[in-house]
């Protein structure tokens, strides 16, 4: 398992080290943490007898900026970010992180700690951290978790955890291990066949008769749309979705909640647009003879927009295999959205099996020039705006090579440019406050661990910033560079809006919209934290 094995000596080892062991075969880098009591003996192993390499500890101050690390890390790598956290009160602080990665359906591996003798608890601390069932609390939006009770057990856990995070569509999992067995001296190393055997299995492609639809439909349409959503960072798919949407003449449109997905401009990019469709693009989508769907988020709720009053929308093909994350207590499968053809594969593999279809088609053709995308005029004084503050952001970025980490609620989509997967990556798709810091670092961190030559950069809101601020000192402590921008408006704006709804609705004052939203008495000073 690793060159430090104290095979035929008699040196003492512990149940730990076979499990700190069995992460680094894993090939875990790093694992982030916040130290516990808990695992003492698991943390003992990784700095002691691996030497804290393979993986390295990133200590964090909070387990939250942990598990949003994982987020950021997986979304550049493709690859779960192993954490690990203490008992059920570290679960219960991670549990948000974790389920960002969920949502995101992003690769994350979490170990769980907890003691589960209660005849060896120590007094009060360890009760009221034990839980039972501790697993229980994360369940919704883990896809597997278990429980091992022997160092066997254990190795196995570790494996099966990682190859489930790993296998598409990935997202997080969890493996709980108690502090008796981490303790547990042992005699001789567990035997157990090579890591190698136990990898995740290459992506499910979609059926031959089911591309052949796919095909024929695509073969008849004259005015066919791609909704490119959820799709991969590689580099491969992103010029093999270029080259589909040109040989279809496809119109394409980018989810505005996302990552980049399609170049822009692009003489074929219409438009990103996300949980909201305005006019101007349901009339360019009620064109289309043919929808072409990459696991866009929430499908269905756009056609229910778009074509409303029981009309019928054209022929739509789903390049997706997000059906197999559903488990029910999180409602994140959305709208159930009608389909004629279902690929059931990941959006980059259906790309790849149509347009082996498509071997020989001559491209439509299309007007060589992208969209002209608009400019902001920027006042020499006066308040700034989020479209000003975009306007120069892309502008001062344009002979940058960079990578996007955030950006905030309300950004406008119309100025976003990008012309490689890396340019812009999702953010924090649990819809939660507090990720941004975290992410951007993760982001960060990945890049940094590519030898990647681009810039990692965020922009968030104040009210984003300020919940994960401690997360920069990860970066500080690790020398992990990038920079954030905060869209500073002193106030959880999105809610200010939702308040001044609520006065119209009612008849009541506008004005105290800002009552219990503005966060200005004090100012906080953000580059000072």
């Amino acid at each position: 398992m690793t060159d430090e094995l104290p095979k035929g000596s008699n040196q003492p080892f512990w149940a730990s080290d076979v499990m700190a062991a069995t992460l680094r075969e894993l090939g875990f880098p790093y694992v982030a943490l916040v130290p516990g009591a808990s695992y003492a003996a698991l943390h003992d192993s990784i700095v002691n007898f691996l030497g804290n390499r393979d993986p390295k500890i990133l200590l964090c101050l909070h387990e939250e900026h942990a598990a949003f690390l994982g987020s950021g890390y997986a979304q550049v790598t493709g690859e779960p970010l192993l954490i690990i956290v203490h008992t059920n009160v570290g679960l219960m602080h991670a549990a948000m992180g974790i389920f960002d990665t969920w949502c995101g359906r992003q690769p994350m591996v979490v170990i769980g700690t907890a003691a589960f003798d209660a005849e060896t608890r120590t007094p009060w601390i360890e009760w009221i951290h034990s839980s039972a069932d501790q697993a229980g609390m994360v369940r919704g939006f883990v896809k597997w978790d278990d429980e091992p009770h022997s160092i066997g057990a254990a190795i196995d856990s570790f494996r099966r955890a990682t190859l489930l995070a790993r296998a598409e569509p990935p997202g997080p999992t969890l493996v709980t291990i108690d502090r008796g067995l981490q303790e547990q001296k042992l005699t001789q190393w567990p035997e157990k066949d090579r890591v190698a055997r136990f990898q995740p299995p290459s992506p499910a492609e979609p059926a031959a008769a089911d591309v052949a639809r796919a095909l024929d439909l695509i073969g008849r349409a004259r005015h066919p749309v791609l909704l490119a959503g959820r799709v991969s960072r590689s580099e491969e798919a992103w010029a093999e979705r270029i080259r589909f949407a040109e040989l279809l003449g496809a119109s394409v449109f980018t989810y505005a909640d996302d990552g980049a997905a399609f170049p822009i401009p692009h003489p074929l990019h219409v438009a990103r647009f996300g949980i909201r469709v305005s006019d101007g693009i349901k009339a360019e989508l009620r064109r289309a003879d043919l929808l072409i769907e990459l696991d866009w988020v929430d499908f269905g709720s756009a056609l229910r927009q778009v074509w409303a009053n029981g009309e019928t929308p054209p022929p739509i093909v789903s390049c997706s295999n997000d059906h197999l994350a559903h488990r029910g207590w999180n409602k994140d499968y959305f709208t159930f959205a009608p389909a004629d053809v279902r690929l059931g594969a990941s959006p980059d593999r259906c790309i790849g099996a149509l347009l082996k279809g498509l071997e020989g088609r001559k491209p439509p053709t299309v007007s060589a020039t992208p969209r002209p995308l608009p400019r902001v005029a920027i006042p020499a004084a006066g308040p700034i705006t989020t479209r000003m503050l975009a306007q120069v952001f892309y502008d001062v970025i344009a002979a940058e090579k960079v990578c996007v980490a955030e950006i905030p609620i309300g950004w406008p989509a119309d100025l976003v440019r990008c012309s490689h997967p890396l340019d812009l990556l999702a953010g924090a798709s649990g819809g939660d406050v507090g990720a941004g810091p975290g992410t951007a670092i993760g982001a960060a961190l990945a890049l940094k661990h590519k030898k990647s030559d681009r810039l990692p950069l965020a922009v968030m809101g104040d009210g984003d910033y300020l919940m994960g601020v401690g997360a920069l000192w990860v970066a500080a402590a690790n020398r992990i560079p990038f920079l954030i921008v905060v869209a500073n408006n002193r106030a959880y704006g999105n809610d200010v809006g939702a308040q001044e709804r609520m006065a119209r609705l009612r008849g009541r004052p506008v004005e105290n919209k800002w009552i219990g939203q503005a966060i200005n008495d004090p100012p906080p000073d953000l580059s000072g934290l």
